[in-house]
């Protein structure tokens, strides 16, 4: 008995929650990681890329170059 009291007020406390208001997407700028050295073909695009994305989306994306253990 106390079971499916429980079961129920649960339930009609889960029912009456406010559902969460999400931000707009994107409420902040983008960051863009190339994993190649900055000037390599891969950056140019990623930046040609980036911008096309910014006018899209109306955020500021920042490309980032993060060379890794090779460069």
């Amino acid at each position: 008995m106390k079971l499916r009291l429980f079961a129920a007020l649960a339930a009609a406390t889960l029912a009456c929650a406010l559902p969460a208001r999400a931000d707009d997407f994107p409420s902040h700028s983008l960051t863009m990681v190339i994993p190649f050295a900055a000037g390599s073909p891969t950056d140019i695009l990623g930046r040609i890329i980036a911008a096309r994305m910014g006018e899209v989306l109306g955020q500021t994306v920042i490309v980032e170059n993060v060379g890794g253990v090779g460069t």
